[in-house]
């Protein structure tokens, strides 16, 4: 089956992304940014990037109303304003995005999912996504800030151990 990817774009020009992930092979993006919009970044953002993306034959597509790290419901967060993942991991909107993914890791779809942080460590991507995907039995690697690939399992295991030294 084939794995699902992140990559997250940071400063990366749209060039060098669209060229990381097209040697993955990626015929779909999924965009997880709760808000797909960047000041410091505008070719990130939803529309730029669908019209780059549309020219080099990606679809693209947007999940962040059901994957993005900072959900609407207020009832997502503790009284600090934390995000509590525990939380959203339960939640239908949550649940049916991830639906999503194993329906098209299924049909071996090529799918890469984007968010801005470039270090997937300190992502949503591996702490929330990431997490609840491998408890479902789902392949995720996630593409680093240097374009290395990394497992889930190898990324939560490192994250896990920083916790404890903490």
């Amino acid at each position: 089956m084939s794995p699902l990817y992140t990559i997250g774009h940071g400063t990366r020009p749209i060039a060098e992304l669209i060229n990381l992930i097209k040697s993955f092979g990626v015929e779909y993006l999924a965009d997880v940014r709760s808000r797909p919009y960047s000041k410091y970044n505008p070719q990130y953002n939803r529309e730029s990037l669908f019209t780059a993306l549309e020219k080099e034959g990606i679809r693209y597509v947007y999940l962040g109303d059901q994957l993005g790290g900072r959900p609407d419901d207020p009832a997502c967060y503790d009284s600090r304003g934390k995000i509590d993942y525990a939380f959203v991991r339960r939640q239908t909107f949550f649940r049916k995005g991830l639906e999503r993914l194993k329906v098209a890791q299924s049909k071996e779809l090529k799918v890469v999912l984007l968010c801005s942080e470039s270090k997937p460590q300190q992502c949503h991507r591996s702490r929330l996504i990431g997490r609840a995907l491998i408890e479902e039995g789902l392949t995720l690697r996630h593409i680093d800030e240097k374009g290395i690939v990394k497992d889930q399992h190898e990324l939560f295991r490192t994250v896990q151990d920083k916790l404890f030294d903490e």
